[in-house]
Parts: structure tokens; C-alpha cells; sequence
């Protein structure tokens, strides 16, 4: 017997793998000898008898006894399992030899043990004791079949897989009957179904293939196309890979042909592919008269199609077209009263595709008149006789798909956003920094009583507005600096609770409900109470008759991940923040793209549009998450999902006051200012000049490391820029320092402090400060490094 013959699921040449659990399977059901304990027992009993030592005679004789007590158990274990195996296969091979169905039995490697009556007239071949050879006799391929259901039966016990064979539909069961005997049933399906059978019938060729591409089925009409039966895909097509909706050549028996492919999706990965009439060739491979007849034949094919004039006039329509598009096709539809969104005119795309001046390639369009978007593929297919020309849609449902790609598309919007934001922020922060800061000097030298004091007081109260709303574009991209804490919400909320009710009004009732036992939560005490004021503000814009507003908070655990609105909350313990108003509600049409900047419903003038964006980027960036449920004329809730904190909690130490921080009554020291940016430079310098300080100035890295060579130089401090041409602050800073470690170092940039905050905690002594600064703010944090520096 060749080894084949064997293992159905192995080719020639090749060395037979284990089968599903064939080691576990040998190691459980290879019996224990019976010597391994019985001798032992033996010899234990026997020294016991002549050992004159009594206590050490009593341990032989208690041990030998134990051993040989355990082989006579394991002896009548094996006698009972065999005596029950015997009882059982006689038991099953009564009702195997009696069941109207094939029937085989097995052992683990494919070799047929039995078989009743009915199989032997199945498989009335000799030789056929594998079950590879007998179910070769009905499908190809059938050492994966046997290999997939043998590995099931034996995890589950069953397992049963229906196939498509030349002889019609076959269920095949598989039943573990003992751990090296299986059950093998082959149900005829045929007379259950009339799929095969109306297959068989249908005019048009129809075949089944495999996800590898093999050929499960053929009807008559492809067999007789093809003069016989193909194994494979590519004995029966040209041009592979096959893409539904378009003209593939076929190796038929007369010389190859084209025609056009329909193909729809099964279950198992199977596929079932349809040739469809075509232009010239649609008469020849369904072998029929006019396209009457074959419309009439394609009309109960489970692929949606449509037959459309060049005009624009739907011919016909299948049923499955039908059901797709969830509307009758009457007489005069025409493809506009069903399509729309190709971005031309429908029309001149089919009378290109009619003429063969376009390129015949799917588009995408939405269904009409639906309350939800639908989107179909469609591809023309040119068609029809001599007579009158029509054009052959076969239609694809991608809304699903449509839906993905928006969802990207969305995705890398945001995205793109986000870094747009960022840099226009860093460049608006070094403009806000060159204006405020000379605004300020110019104060210094203005009393109120100055006719420009007001226009100063302008100037300097309009650029911390700009700097703001810069915060609001670095918050949305999630690029502003957070300082977080614990906090307790419930005390944080009650601290707000009087400026909230300043900005809701008289006419807007603000309710808090907290939780008593809520969790601490990691956050920016600052930012936070930023998202509550936009979101209460919001919702106080969207009832101006007034109304309610609840601010509730509550302990939230997720056993299971928590998926909505193309967001995916892991599992664990979160506090839910929440503000629900009675307002009108949030349109539709803005639902989707809320979070956006600049999206907004006021009118010009009311609002930015930043509001939403901003708490969208400050709470992400905080690791939580942000939900809203809102129905027109029902109102709005905003639901604010933040991790709770299970680290330690650090509390103040009671009775502890601070020493007051006295400043300086004139500054001294040595700066060395790095700024590439030559307005901000200027003025930082005239700032910390009259605050006292010696001041060196450099452009670059470059230049500061060049002054920081002659040894005559004395600096206390460096003051510099993050990001410049050339090296960067903390590159040339770690430099410097090796020659001068005593040096303390302030870093000031316009984007956030988590862009560089791992090489900031690895230089010692160094703080940050965000741009825009004001003179007041670098003063102070100048000045607390030399405290510093000099403090014992």
C-alpha cells in the first residue's frame, strides 16, 4: 500500500505529519506495563520476608503490597476499558450496518476499519480502505476535508462540513467514537435541496471553487462550454485573478472565448462564479437564442444587475437587483432616479462606455432616496446584438466599505489638522512673544495717566486674547503643556461651580450631582476646568429661553472594551464626567465632524468654533475620552470617560505654611541668551537688562558654543530656545555643561514641553518655560534659578 494510501492528507514523497492530537492522543491511550509496578511490588515483598530488621521489614512489606495493589487496579482498569470498547463498537456497528447512509469507521490515520452496506455500494472500487482514496472518488483534494474535521472531532467530539461533489451536495459527519476510533457518515443532500439540481438546469455556466481556487463544482452548461471537467481555476480562466463585473477569457473546448464574470461570496470561503452574456459573446457561452432568453435566465441569479440603454434607460432588472436597490425598477427608470454622486453626468459616462471611449472602470455611486447612505459599485459591461445595443451593470453593495474609507479619510483630516495647528501655532507663539513683550516694555514707561497708556492696555489685552486662542489650536492638536495632578473632581467642580453660574445666567438652572465615593483622577486642574466651561457654554448657547444644565459625575467600570463612534475605551475604571443639557439638539449634518476646528452652528461673530476641538484635544491628550448623544429637540449629553488614578495620593501636610518668596532688590548674575528668532531675542534681552542682569546674546547653538570656548567667560545662567537651525537647545546645552556643570539652564519654545520633556528630566537644574512669555514671567522664572543657584 503506498503511503498515500496511508494518509489521505500527505502526497507522495512526502513524510506523513501528526495527526490532530496524535501525540496527546498516543500518550493517553498507550496502557502503563504492568511491570513498572508489579516487579518492584515483587521484590519489595520479597526482601521483606528475609529482612531480620522488623521496622524496616513492615516498610517493605507495606510498600511491596501498595505496588502490587496498584498494578492489580491498573490490570482490571484495561480489562474493564477493553471489555467496554468490545461492548461499544459491537453496539455502534449494529446501527452502522442498518443506517440508509454511508458509513465508515476509522482509525486516526485514515485506514477504514468497517463500513456498512450502503458504503460498499458507494465506493464499490477495490482498493478503496483509505478514506483519502473513497472520498477521491467524489471530490478533489480530500486530505484537508479529512485532516479538518478529524482535528474538530476530536476537540469537540463532532464536527460535520457540507461539500459540493460531482455527484451532487454531500454532508459529511465525523463522530469520535473512542481515541483512536471515528465515526464517518456521508449524507446525501441532493434530494434536501434542488441547489445542485437547478444548477444543473440553469443555461448560464455556473462553477464552485475553493478559496485556494480549486474546482468544487461545475454545471452542464460549463462542462459542456469546456468540452469536460478543470480541477483548478486557472484550467478554466486566462487572465487570473478574477474581478466580478469584468470580461475574462475563457479556455473553452472551441478556442478561447470572453466573456463577463460574475462572482459572489459563499460561506467557507467558497466562491461561485457566473459567466454572464456580453457583447458578442453572450450567445455563445450560455448556448441561447437572443438576449431575451438570456436576461430571462440571469434573472434568478443571485448577482444584482441591470440592463441600461446608452441613454440612460433602465431595460431590466434582475431580482436580486431589485432587493440591493430596495425598490421596484418600473418601465422608464432611468439610472438618475436611482444613482447619483459620480461628480459628471451619469449619462455621458454610459455613452462613453456604450462607444468603448472610456476605460470600463467601477465607480461608486449612492443610492437615491434612501434615509441612510447606501453606496453600489457599478460596472458597464457593453452588450446586446445588432439590433440594439444595451449596457450590463453588475451592482456590488459597498456601503461597508464607503463607510471604512470615510472613517480614514476622517481620521487623516483630524490628523492633518492637528500638525497644521502645531507649526502655525509655534510661529504664532514667536509673534506673540515679540508683541507682548515690547507692549510691555513700552508700559513700563507709561503711567495711566498717558494718553497711549489705553491703546498699550489694547495692544497688550488683544495679543493675550491671539495667545489664547493659539493655546486653543495647540489643545486641539494636543501639543500644549499639562501639568497634571490628583485631584478630586467633586472639589474641583465646587470651586467652579460660582463662575459657571455667572456664565449660564438667570434663566439656566446649573445642578451638580457627584458621586460620594468618586475615585481620583491624574489631571490639569487648568485644562479641565477649560473643557467644563466650553462645554457648559455650549450648552447654554443652545437654549437661549433657557433651560437645564446637569454636571453629574460618577465611578464607571468597563469589563469589556467599550466601542463607539470609531473609538475603542479599553476595559477598566474610569470616573464619568458628564454635562447634559435640554437644548434643540445638534444637527445631523454636524454630529459627524463636531470635534473639527472652526465647525460650528453660531453665526459669525458668536463663537470661533474651537470650543468642541479644543475639549476634543485636551481630554485626549489627558488619556480620556469624549462622547456626545444628542437628538434634535431632545438635547445634549457629553460624556468625558478619564482613567482613574491608582497611584499614590500626595496630600498636603497639615500646619505647613511656606516661607514667602522675597524678590531680589537688584538682579546680578551673567544670562547667556540663545534665540534664533531675532525680535524675541531683542526684547528678552532689554527685559532681563533692566531687571540687572549681565546679558550675552547668540543667534544660534553654534555661536554660544563659540563664546562658551574662551575660559574668561562667566555664566550663571542659559536662557534658550528649544528648536533651531543647527543643534538644538538640548543638544548644545548637555555640551556646555561639561565644562560648566554649576550653569542652570531655562528652555523656552512654542511647542509643548512633551516634545522634548524626556531630554529636559536628563539635564539637571533646568526648567521650562512655554511661549508667549510675558516680561513679568520670564523676570520671575529667571530670577527663581538664581535664587536658586545661590541658595545653600
Amino acid at each position: 500500500m503506498t503511503q498515500t494510501d496511508l494518509a489521505p492528507d500527505v502526497r507522495p514523497g512526502q513524510t506523513p505529519g501528526p495527526r490532530p492530537g496524535g501525540a496527546a492522543r498516543s500518550a493517553r491511550s498507550r496502557p502503563l506495563p504492568l511491570w513498572v509496578l508489579a516487579l518492584p511490588g515483587l521484590a519489595a515483598l520479597g526482601l521483606g520476608l528475609v529482612q531480620p530488621d522488623t521496622p524496616l521489614r513492615l516498610s517493605l512489606l507495606v510498600f511491596g503490597t501498595a505496588l502490587v495493589g496498584a498494578a492489580g487496579l491498573v490490570a482490571a482498569r484495561q480489562a474493564w476499558r477493553r471489555l467496554r470498547l468490545r461492548l461499544t463498537g459491537a453496539a455502534v456497528e449494529r446501527i452502522v450496518m442498518n443506517d440508509e447512509a454511508a458509513s465508515l469507521i476509522s482509525d486516526p490515520e485514515g485506514r477504514i476499519l468497517n463500513r456498512n452496506a450502503a458504503a460498499d455500494s458507494r465506493f464499490p472500487t477495490p482498493g478503496t480502505g483509505t478514506l483519502g482514496l473513497a472520498l477521491g472518488e467524489l471530490f478533489a483534494d480530500p486530505g484537508a476535508v479529512i485532516y479538518r474535521l478529524q482535528g474538530k472531532a476530536h476537540a469537540l467530539g463532532a464536527a460535520r462540513e457540507d461539500v459540493v461533489t460531482r455527484r451532487g451536495h454531500l454532508r459529511i459527519c465525523v463522530t469520535q467514537l473512542h481515541e483512536d476510533r471515528y465515526l464517518w457518515r456521508l449524507e446525501d443532500m441532493s434530494d434536501r435541496g434542488g441547489a445542485i439540481r437547478a444548477a444543473d438546469a440553469l443555461s448560464l455556466p455556473m462553477l464552485t471553487a475553493g478559496p485556494s481556487g480549486t474546482v468544487l463544482y461545475m454545471n452542464d452548461a460549463f462542462r459542456r462550454l469546456l468540452g469536460g471537467r478543470a480541477k483548478h481555476l486557472d484550467g478554466v480562466f486566462n487572465d487570473l485573478p478574477l474581478v466580478s463585473g469584468q470580461v475574462h477569457r475563457i479556455a473553452a473546448a472551441r478556442g478561447e472565448i470572453e466573456s463577463l464574470v460574475a462572482e459572489i461570496p459563499s460561506h467557507g470561503g467558497r466562491r461561485e462564479i457566473y459567466l454572464l452574456p456580453g457583447e458578442g459573446v453572450g450567445a455563445a457561452p450560455v448556448e441561447m437564442d437572443g438576449s431575451a432568453r438570456a436576461w430571462d435566465a440571469i434573472d434568478e441569479l443571485p448577482v444584482p444587475l441591470l440592463r441600461i440603454a446608452p441613454s440612460g434607460e433602465v431595460l431590466g432588472s434582475n431580482r436580486e437587483a431589485r432587493l440591493l436597490l430596495d425598490q421596484p425598477v418600473a418601465e422608464r427608470t432611468r439610472v438618475t432616479d436611482l444613482f447619483e454622486g459620480l461628480g459628471r453626468p451619469i449619462v455621458d459616462w454610459l455613452e462613453e462606455a456604450a462607444s468603448g471611449k472610456g476605460t470600463l472602470k467601477p465607480e461608486f455611486l449612492q443610492v437615491k432616496g434612501r434615509a441612510e447612505e447606501q453606496f453600489i459599485q457599478v460596472s458597464l459591461n457593453p452588450a446586446g446584438d445588432a439590433d440594439r445595443d444595451y449596457l450590463l451593470a453588475v451592482l456590488n453593495d459597498v456601503t461597508e466599505f464607503k463607510s471604512l474609507e470615510q472613517q480614514f479619510v476622517q481620521s487623516q483630516k483630524m490628523q492633518a489638522i492637528g500638525q497644521l495647528a502645531g507649526g502655525v501655532a509655534h510661529d504664532f507663539n514667536n509673534l506673540l512673544t515679540a508683541i507682548s513683550g515690547h507692549c510691555d516694555l513700552l508700559l513700563l514707561r507709561h503711567d495711566q495717566g498717558d494718553t497711549d497708556y489705553a491703546d498699550l492696555v489694547q495692544i497688550s489685552q488683544n495679543a493675550n486674547r491671539a495667545a489664547a486662542l493659539v493655546g486653543q489650536l495647540l489643545a486641539y492638536s494636543r501639543k500644549q503643556n499639562l501639568q497634571p495632578e490628583v485631584l478630586d473632581l467633586r472639589n474641583t467642580l465646587s470651586d467652579s461651580t460660582h463662575l459657571l453660574n455667572r456664565l449660564v445666567g438667570e434663566t439656566i438652572t446649573l445642578t451638580l450631582d457627584h458621586d460620594p465615593g468618586l475615585d481620583p483622577v491624574k489631571v490639569d486642574r487648568q485644562q479641565l476646568e477649560q473643557v467644563l466651561m466650553n462645554l457648559v457654554v455650549n450648552a447654554r448657547d443652545a437654549m437661549p429661553d433657557g433651560g437645564d444644565i446637569g454636571i453629574r459625575t460618577e465611578n464607571v467600570t468597563l469589563s469589556e472594551p467599550l466601542e463607539r463612534d470609531r473609538a475603542r475605551v479599553p476595559a477598566g475604571r474610569y470616573v464619568c464626567l458628564s454635562v447634559s443639557d435640554t437644548g434643540g439638539g445638534i444637527p445631523p449634518e454636524i454630529r459627524d465632524k463636531m470635534f473639527e476646528p472652526f465647525v460650528t452652528t453660531k453665526k459669525t461673530g458668536e463663537g470661533t468654533g474651537l470650543g468642541l476641538s479644543t475639549a476634543y484635544g485636551i481630554v485626549k491628550q489627558t488619556g480620556g475620552f469624549i462622547f456626545a448623544d444628542s437628538e434634535p429637540g431632545q438635547g445634549t449629553r457629553f460624556s468625558i470617560y478619564i482613567p482613574v488614578h491608582d497611584g499614590p495620593v500626595d496630600l498636603p501636610e497639615p500646619g505647613g505654611v511656606a516661607d514667602p518668596v522675597l524678590p531680589l532688590e537688584r538682579a546680578e548674575g551673567v544670562v547667556l541668551l540663545v534665540e534664533d528668532e531675532a525680535p524675541v531675542r531683542a526684547f528678552a534681552a532689554r527685559a532681563l537688562k533692566m531687571r540687572g542682569y549681565t546679558v550675552l546674546e547668540a543667534d544660534s547653538a553654534e555661536a554660544a558654543l563659540e563664546l562658551l570656548d574662551d575660559p574668561e567667560v562667566s555664566v550663571d545662567l542659559f536662557v534658550t530656545d528649544v528648536i533651531m537651525p543647527g543643534k538644538d537647545g538640548p543638544t548644545w546645552v548637555r555640551e556646555a555643561l561639561t565644562a560648566r556643570p554649576e550653569a542652570r539652564v531655562v528652555f523656552v519654545s512654542g511647542y509643548a514641553e512633551e516634545t522634548f520633556g524626556e531630554d529636559q528630566k536628563r539635564i539637571a537644574n533646568s526648567v521650562f518655560l512655554p511661549k508667549p512669555f510675558s516680561l513679568t514671567a520670564l523676570t520671575r522664572t529667571v530670577d527663581d534659578q538664581m535664587r536658586a543657584a545661590t541658595a545653600p
